[in-house]
């Protein structure tokens, strides 16, 4: 039965608890599907020395929960107190985690299983009101994405996997001519980050002014089609076009293509996915390309990667009002129609296919189908206060981490706002990156 909460709008506190539980049920189902369609041995199994286990990832969604929904919010007994450090990401390197004293896969199940129902009792008896964990349903919130972002880690683990395709969803929205063309966005003062998300993390946070120079940023992300361009014109050969950084990442992991690219005799293109090699689709946005191949594309192409603020803008900010939205195409949540989110599809979909879901500015596909490298480091907002847990989001500010923005065909609404910050170091490509571009302004075009 539900609680009345004294001063508070029960049904405003009923329609929360059930968005909470949707969103819970939601990623719970996703876990469950990506480590449903393989055997045992392939779940204890490492496919890839910079991923775990998926049976540790299992374990480490379970441990997470209990640790901030049963036991800190319900403030109820440890379930499994013992197994603590073994499920500490910070404790041991992806590379080591075989090796440990893990939970077999029953055991894995059954551990967040008797997690799972003890988070609803304490959602059910939460008041979702009182301190910065709960109110809002902040902590659920929190684990809800701490789950997706998982999913998307564990997704990335299956494409990584080799042996046959065991993941299934339909094709996604296809063009027969891609988006080009770029957007220029007038220099002037926007609201960056937010206050007003209950479930913003607390790198997206405080909101704060900044004023950006007036730029042009790409209408869609570059394509296939255009990335064969680069690579055609001698694109990894030619030293001029890379960092000293890029070149020497480069030269040293012998990069030649974007990841999961293969040419046929013949010289036609294909590009692995989940198991399957299929034709390279023209149109698409391309896919599992690193930081540094994409600052080298830029330079070729004679432009930049934008920074976090100019994608911010472009995705965010609203000129007939001035203000900041939640997406590019409102405040309304995603739907079908304006973003390629949370597995729908197994790939991006082509440049221009969701017209529902451009900015106010008018640029497309922002929120879905690739993570979008930018040109900014991880650095923390003007008046950053950690929250819950500086592990979050503080130790990781400074490095050489770059920004990545929007969220890709693999990333959950739950995690995908138009101010969610994501972050990786500029070599990884087994995430699903991809990118626009961006460009100063000339005189008179402000």
């Amino acid at each position: 039965m539900s609680i009345h909460l004294p001063g508070t709008d029960r049904s405003e506190t009923e329609r929360l608890r059930g968005r909470i539980a949707e969103t819970l049920e939601r990623a719970r189902a996703r876990t469950v599907g990506l480590v449903e369609c393989v055997d045992e041995a392939e779940l204890v199994a490492q496919h890839s020395r910079i991923m775990s286990p998926l049976v540790w990832d299992l374990a480490h969604i379970g441990n997470q929960e209990e640790l901030w929904l049963v036991r800190d919010v319900g403030g109820r007994e440890p379930v499994r107190a013992d197994i603590d450090e073994l499920y500490d990401a910070f404790k041991h390197a992806r590379a080591n985690r075989p090796a440990l004293p893990l939970l077999n896969p029953r055991e894995a199940r059954d551990y967040v299983g008797t997690v799972r129902d003890k988070v609803w009792d304490v959602l059910e008896r939460s008041p979702l009101r009182g301190d910065a964990l709960v109110s809002g349903g902040f902590a659920f919130g929190m684990i809800a994405q701490h789950e997706q972002q998982h999913d998307e880690t564990m997704l990335a683990t299956h494409q990584l996997r080799a042996g046959e395709a065991v993941l299934t969803a339909p094709a996604p929205p296809a063009v027969s001519a891609p988006l080009h063309g770029e957007i220029v966005v007038p220099a002037g003062e926007f609201t960056m980050g937010t206050d007003d998300d209950p479930w913003a993390l607390d790198n997206e946070r405080p909101a704060h002014p900044v004023h950006v120079p007036g730029y042009a940023i790409d209408i869609a992300p570059v394509t296939n089609a255009r990335y064969l361009e680069f690579m055609a014109d001698g694109g990894y050969d030619r030293h001029e076009l890379w960092s000293e950084a890029g070149w020497a990442h480069r030269v040293e992991a012998g990069l030649a293509s974007p990841q999961f690219w293969q040419r046929d005799g013949g010289g036609q293109w294909w590009r692995r996915v989940f198991g399957e090699m299929r034709p390279l689709r023209p149109h698409q946005p391309v896919l599992h390309v690193c930081y540094f191949e994409a600052e080298a594309f830029a330079t070729w192409a004679g432009k930049r990667l934008p920074t976090e603020a100019e994608w911010e803008k472009a995705a965010r900010f609203d000129p007939a009002t001035g203000r900041s939205r939640r997406y590019p195409w409102g405040d309304t949540d995603p739907t079908e129609h304006t973003a390629n989110l949370g597995q729908r599809h197994l790939e991006p979909a082509d440049a221009g296919a969701y017209p529902a879901g451009a900015s106010a500015l008018g640029v497309h596909q922002l929120v879905g189908d690739v993570w979008e490298w930018t040109s900014s480091g991880f650095t923390p907002y003007p008046g950053f206060r950690a929250f819950p847990y500086r592990e979050y989001s503080e130790v990781f500010f400074g490095g050489d981490y770059r920004i990545l923005r929007g969220g890709s065909f693999g990333a959950d609404q739950v995690a995908a706002r138009g101010t969610f910050r994501n972050w990786d170091h500029p070599i990884r490509r087994q995430i699903f990156s991809g990118f626009r571009l961006a460009r100063d302004l000339t005189p008179g075009e402000n």
